[in-house]
């Protein structure tokens, strides 16, 4: 049974980077896609980005499309999330997930963009 443990949050300004990542176990997911989703204080969880098996075919929503990047790293189990120009919206808890029949999901990571 794969398991995702995300790393890299903390407490930011306004325009800073931060980079997460999301380390899998328990099976190797470099044949599967995929992603970041973030929640909010008081919101739905939202999509944030997606990454194919491959690392060939990326999407994002359009609130970070141009801010983030999410890459992988198959060798390493890994997949990471770059931030830049971070905004007090970005504020949430980032969750990492895999699609391996179902989907899977980390645990989270609590990023805090302070104005």
């Amino acid at each position: 049974q794969v398991q995702l443990v995300e790393s890299g949050g903390g407490l930011v300004q306004a325009g800073d980077s931060l980079r997460l990542s999301c380390a899998a176990s328990g099976r190797t997911v470099g044949n599967y896609d995929m992603g970041w989703f973030r929640q909010a204080p008081g919101k739905e969880r939202e999509f944030v980005a997606t990454i194919s098996w491959s690392g060939r075919i990326t999407r994002y929503a359009g609130s970070v499309k141009g801010r983030f990047t999410i890459s992988r790293d198959n060798a390493k189990n890994t997949v990471y999330l770059q931030m830049n120009s971070l905004k007090p919206e970005d504020t949430a808890v980032y969750y990492c997930v895999v699609d391996i029949a179902q989907r899977v999901w980390g645990q989270g990571t609590q990023v805090t963009v302070s104005s």
